[in-house]
Parts: structure tokens; sequence; C-alpha cells
């Protein structure tokens, strides 16, 4: 069996994937909300985030902290002191302010979603099942990824909802399957799916849908 995120054991791994699902809540309520409100809630919490993440390398104190209540979920890679890595939770909150400044709504809302839903279901699958090995990671993760985040396209919000628009879904959400499982201590998946998701939809828009609005109707934008 491939262990593809075996730095913490497969309980620990449920758990980390059970509080990651919470961040279901950012594409939820940016829907609801304006962008500007959005980047008014995110961004003061990116910072407090980004904060205690590189404050634990300087402070002993803090670093015993977050060892103490936070250190069972997190990777190895996430405590090395030399190329002072951030932990995942971090990057989730640095690619929402990313991902919210540069793309239309309607791609960050499916991007989003697709790194919550994909991701937890490539790590808990990937793990368990994995056996036939894909580029860095399990066959099987990356195509429970696949597989779970088109579910998450066909329940998104569309702007006509035509047929090529979940056309353009399904194939972003492939390319952020690739993205995920070539992800590792180079670069953060919680960065690289929602941001290779939505690049992508936003280029086959341009190329087969050029006239169509990037607003989703009767929402804030």
């Amino acid at each position: 069996m491939l262990d593809e995120r075996g730095t913490i054991d497969y309980k620990n791994e449920i758990v980390r994937k059970g509080i990651h699902m919470i961040s279901l809540s950012i594409p939820t309520i940016y829907y609801f909300i304006t962008k500007e409100l959005a980047l008014f809630i995110l961004i003061p919490m990116m910072i407090i985030s980004l904060a205690i993440d590189y404050g634990r390398y300087y402070s002993p104190a803090l670093s015993e902290f977050v060892k103490k209540y936070f250190g069972f979920l997190m990777r190895k890679h996430e405590w090395d002191h030399k190329k002072k890595n951030l932990n995942g939770a971090t990057y989730v909150l640095i690619s929402a302010v990313f991902v919210i400044i540069v793309f239309p709504k309607v791609f960050v809302v499916t991007g989003f979603a697709v790194l919550i839903i994909g991701d937890i279901a490539a790590a808990l699958i990937g793990r368990r099942f994995g056996k036939r090995k894909f580029l860095f990671k399990s066959l099987e993760g990356t195509l429970a990824f696949f597989f779970f985040s088109c579910i998450v396209v066909l329940l998104s919000p569309k702007i006509e909802g035509n047929i090529i628009e979940f056309i353009i879904g399904f194939i972003a959400v492939a390319f952020g399957a690739i993205a995920e499982n070539i992800s590792g201590t180079w670069a953060d998946d919680n960065f690289t799916i929602p941001v290779t998701v939505c690049t992508v939809m936003w280029i086959l828009y341009i190329l087969f849908l050029p006239n169509l609005p990037l607003i989703l109707p009767n929402v804030p934008n």
C-alpha cells in the first residue's frame, strides 16, 4: 500500500481532514458576500496565521504551545526549522486571499470547494487504498480527487448552466488532480489546487465562452 502522506498516522489524518472540512465555509460564505467583505475578514486571519506560523520558529514558548495542541496534526516538513515551512492551514488562508483577489467569484467558489473536497478524498482514499503509483502519489488517490471534484462541479454555481460550463469544470478539476498529485515540499497543494483550477477555468471560458460575462447572477460580486 502506498503511503502518500505518512508523516502522521491515519487516525490523525482523518482528524486533520475533518478540520480541513471547516474550510468549506470559505467558498460557501463568499458566495453570499462581496469580494471586499470577504477580504476584510480573511486578510486579518491570514496575517495572524502567518505571524503564529513564523513566530513558532523564533519563540520556544510559542513553538511549544503549537506543538502541544496541534503537533499531532502537523506533518514532518511543517516543523522544518531550516526551511521554515508554513503549515497547511496558513496556506489555505493565503490561497483564499489570493484567488479572491485575482479570479472571478464563479471560479473561486468552484476551485476552493474542489480544494477541500478533492484533497480530503485524495488523502483518505489514497492512503487507505492506494496501491498503484501514478506520478508522485497513487492512482487511487488521484482518481478519488477527480471523482469527488466532479461532484463539486455538478453542484457548484454556474453563470448560465449550459453544458460547456460543466465540461470546462470537469477539465479544470482534472488539472487540479494532477496539481494535487505533483505538489510536494516545493509547493503546498492548498495553494496549487485552487490556483490551477481557477486558472484553467478562466482560460477555457475565454476560449469557448468569450462573450459570457463572468458574473454569477443574483449574488454579490
